[in-house]
């Protein structure tokens, strides 16, 4: 576990901060004993119930009590009398513009039940910080969080859903300030991002170039940044200049999806698509496919809809040949079947409840070299949302690829991103629970709602930050499609390309995201030490025993730290 009470120390606005680093400690775990509480509990008392019940106080309609494991563990135990069923609570006096990172273990007294935890912030709005499906027997860690853009008292408690006893251990509730916040984030994102990287600059002889001049040029960035591609693209120039000039990977909004190629049963049309992927292609833009199949039932044509459950599979069969075989080698990933935690449509009309599996297992078979995505919204989004919580999101995850056959597929975790006013400990926390799969994670369509009005910029810049500061997340596409008639949700230009104050903010952290430094000079032994944002770079060594400059090619990115890496001069 990390040392959580080392500080970080830095300068803001003139004064020097000391601040808690920040937890990304998680479990996806049910334990049979709890982890310790994060941050010693934070501004919770007796966050362990090691003194009885000392600082938390019980419900009316509640009995509590303080029990102990066979191991010596305490934990408290509340019963209720109704529903929902409620756990001890405990009053908290929050502080304005303050993040509460928050951590948990529960268990249930029989079963399994969907547990919340709920806010009662100062100004009396009820908040929900983090949600997961407590078991029996284990325990089960949430995490989560809230903003508090207020001062005052608050309350802080749990509640499920049905007629169970709450058993509660290890909570903790951790503010940060802003500043502090973001400041985690800057150094995550430069231990994540960046490596420190050693040049050599050699003559023609082997000898040490001394004093050579180095010219630095980033040519790509390494992280995978992108933007949903509409077919408007092909007709228009200004388009093509102002998305090829930004973004390293496409989406394309709909034109990949199979209402767009086979509208009419039995008349497949890719004559868009592949036209896209063209022009994709000519920029060097990688594209991801979206989608192969889409669970939900409002997205089928209305040909699918009387197919009987032979003819549906044949259909199905006949669209995953022909899609994925189609772009295999083209692609870098697929979203499989989208939005599978929302949606069961295929595992409904089939009766099979596997389905999902078998068509990861099929698109795997034809496209040995694409990643595969499980895509689904309100995850990240919305703590709110029982059906797509992280923990369930992890059980259909695990159902995927536990599936015979599927061991070694090359599975991601595809979260939507599609926020209103975001909850940005719930975001992080979210992230640091799937991390735990150990697989590849993306944000892939990532919006703002324009119902937040003026705080839109502002929430597009600390979403976008977030995801670019956690360590476990490897790329983001955002869903801001231009079309002649207005964007989805999230416009970035106007309808003669330029930018929005949505606009700005992406191509200033696109700036911020490549900066690096353009000139070094080596020292006497001919090395220059830099630190790069990973991508691809030109290197453009001048030296005075140099008949001319000479250019080399090198790719930063975790592992180059651990090298040396020459620049060998053929003179």
């Amino acid at each position: 576990m990390t040392n959580l009470f080392s500080l970080d120390v830095y300068v803001c606005a003139g004064w020097m901060v000391m601040s808690v680093p920040y937890d990304h400690t998680a479990s996806i775990e049910c334990l049979s004993s709890p982890m310790n509480s994060l941050y010693k509990g934070g501004i919770i008392q007796n966050s362990e119930f090691n003194s009885g019940l000392m600082g938390w106080l019980v419900p009316v309609g509640v009995q509590a009590g303080v029990s102990s494991s066979p191991s010596g563990n305490k934990y408290a135990s509340a019963v209720s009398k109704g529903q929902p069923s409620r756990s001890v609570y405990q009053k908290i006096q929050m502080q304005t513009n303050t993040h509460y990172a928050l951590s948990a273990w529960l268990q249930v007294s029989s079963g399994t039940a969907e547990v919340k935890a709920m806010f009662q912030a100062p100004n009396g709005a009820y908040i929900i910080g983090g949600t997961t499906v407590a078991k029996s027997g284990c325990w089960s860690m949430l995490k989560g969080g809230m903003t508090a853009y207020s001062s005052g008292q608050a309350e802080f408690f749990f509640e499920a859903d049905g007629v169970v006893d709450i058993l509660v251990d290890s909570v903790s509730l951790q503010p940060f300030s802003f500043a502090e916040w973001k400041n985690h984030s800057r150094l995550s994102a430069d231990k994540a991002r960046k490596s420190t990287v050693k040049v050599l600059a050699r003559g023609a002889d082997g000898v040490p170039l001394a004093k050579a001049n180095v010219r630095i040029e980033l040519l790509r960035p390494g992280f995978p940044l992108g933007n949903a591609m509409t077919k408007e693209i092909l007709d228009i120039p200004a388009y093509e200049k102002w998305f090829t000039s930004r973004f390293t990977v496409a989406s394309f909004e709909n034109e990949m999806k199979w209402y767009y190629t086979e509208w009419k049963r039995d008349h497949e049309d890719y004559t868009v698509p592949d036209a896209m992927l063209r022009l994709a292609q000519k920029h060097n833009i990688k594209v991801r496919g979206h989608n192969v199949f889409w669970d939900t039932n409002n997205t089928q044509m209305a040909w699918v809809n009387p197919l009987s459950p032979d003819q549906l599979r044949a259909a199905m069969q006949k669209r995953l040949n022909s899609v994925v075989t189609r772009y295999a080698g083209k692609v870098i990933a697929w979203d499989v079947m989208n939005e599978n935690l929302h949606g069961e449509f295929y595992e409904t009309r089939l009766g099979t409840p596997n389905v999902s599996a078998q068509i990861y297992q099929q698109v795997a078979q034809i496209d040995r070299t694409a990643t595969l995505f499980m895509n689904e919204f309100s995850t990240l989004e919305w703590a709110g949302d029982m059906t797509a919580m992280s923990s369930k999101y992890v059980r259909k995850m695990e159902e995927i690829r536990s599936y015979p056959g599927n061991a070694g597929l090359k599975l991601a975790v595809g979260l939507e991103s599609h926020f209103s006013t975001p909850n940005i400990p719930y975001v992080r926390a979210t992230l640091d629970m799937l991390a735990q799969l150990k697989l590849p994670i993306w944000l892939t369509e990532l919006d703002v709602s324009p119902k937040t009005g003026p705080y839109q910029v502002e929430y597009l810049e600390d979403v976008l930050r977030e995801g670019y500061g956690h360590p476990n997340v490897e790329g983001i596409v955002m869903w801001a499609a231009w079309h002649k008639h207005g964007c989805y949700v999230m416009c970035l230009t106007d309808k003669d390309f330029n930018n929005l104050p949505a606009g700005n903010i992406v191509d200033k952290l696109i700036a911020e995201w490549k900066t690096h430094p353009e000139a070094a000079t080596t020292d006497a032994n001919g090395v220059a030490e830099l630190d790069l944002v990973h991508g691809d770079y030109s290197f453009t060594v001048t030296h005075p025993s140099l008949h001319s400059p000479t250019v080399h090619t090198l790719t930063v990115d975790a592992s180059s730290s651990a090298l040396e890496h020459a620049l060998d001069i053929q003179d």
